[in-house]
C-alpha cells in the first residue's frame, strides 16, 4: 500500500529544491537525502527517499520504513498533502511537543569500552551519526559529557545496569526529559553490531533489539524507535 501511494504522490506532494550546499532547516515537513546526480531518475529515486522519511518523521512510525544517492536533495514538502497521505495510512500527524531524549548509547568492541559523549574524540563519528539519525527523526537529543558521567560513576559501567535513578539524574543534569539507552556491541559473526536498546516511557520499559547492522543504521532504528513509541504508534518491531 505505502509503494503504491508513492507512485500516485510523488509530484502532487513536492516542491523541491537541489543544491549542493544547502542546509536543512529545522522542519518537521522538511528532509534531504543524497542523490548520486541531476537527472531524472536521480531525483525520483530521491523523492522516493524523502517521502518515506517525512512521513516517518511527521508521524513517529518507524514501521513505515524499508518499502524499496554527491549531491544534496532538499525537499520541502506540503503539510496538508504529506498528512492527507498519513490518513490514508491510519496515522495521524504527530505535532504536540516532543521531549528531549538523553541518549546514552555504550559501544563495545573486543576489549574496547566506551560510552559516546558529547566532547571525547573518541565518539567523534558516533555523536555525528546520532545527531543525523536524530534529526532524521525528527528529535531533539543530548548526549552525556564526560565530566558528567564522571561525577555520576557510571563512566566505566555498563549504562542498562545503572540504576534508573541514576540514570534519570544523569539526563536531567544535561536538559534531557526521558533516558533512551543503548549497548552496541561488535559481533565477528554477524559481521555488524548486535544492539539492545531501552526507553523508560508511558509507564513502562520499552525494549527492542536488532543484529549485523552499521552503527549508522541502528542508530536511527533507536531514534526511531524512541519516536515510534512516543507518539503512540505502537512498541518497534
Amino acid at each position: 500500500m505505502f509503494s503504491r501511494i508513492i507512485m500516485l504522490s510523488l509530484i502532487a506532494l513536492l516542491g523541491c529544491s537541489l543544491n549542493a550546499a544547502a542546509n536543512a532547516a529545522d522542519n518537521l515537513y522538511r528532509v534531504q537525502t543524497i542523490v548520486t546526480g541531476q537527472g531524472e531518475v536521480n531525483r525520483a529515486t530521491g523523492f522516493a527517499a524523502c517521502l518515506e522519511d517525512v512521513l516517518i518523521k511527521v508521524s513517529g512510525a518507524l514501521s513505515l520504513a524499508g518499502d524499496q544517492r554527491p549531491y544534496d536533495l532538499i525537499v520541502d514538502f506540503d503539510p496538508v498533502k504529506i498528512d492527507a497521505v498519513l490518513a490514508a495510512l491510519s496515522l495521524k500527524p504527530w505535532l504536540v511537543r516532543r521531549p528531549v531524549l538523553a541518549v546514552f548509547v555504550e559501544m563495545e568492541q573486543g576489549t574496547r569500552k566506551y560510552i559516546v559523549t558529547s566532547d571525547e574524540k573518541q565518539s567523534d563519528m558516533q555523536r555525528e551519526s546520532l545527531l543525523a539519525a536524530a534529526s532524521k527523526r525528527g528529535i531533539a537529543i543530548v548526549l552525556p559529557s564526560a565530566a558528567l558521567l564522571a561525577k555520576a560513576g557510571v563512566a566505566m559501567e555498563e549504562v542498562s545496569a545503572i540504576a534508573p535513578a541514576a540514570v534519570a539524574a544523569v539526563a536531567a543534569g544535561q536538559g534531557g526529559e526521558l533516558a533512551l539507552i543503548g549497548h552496541l556491541v561488535w559481533s565477528d559473526q554477524e559481521l555488524g553490531w548486535t544492539t539492545v536498546w531501552q526507553l523508560d516511557a508511558q509507564g513502562r520499559l520499552h525494549r527492542w533489539q536488532l543484529k549485523g547492522v552499521t552503527f549508522d543504521e541502528a542508530f536511527r532504528r533507536g531514534l526511531g524507535g524512541a519516536a515510534q513509541i512516543l507518539s503512540g504508534n505502537g512498541d518497534p518491531e
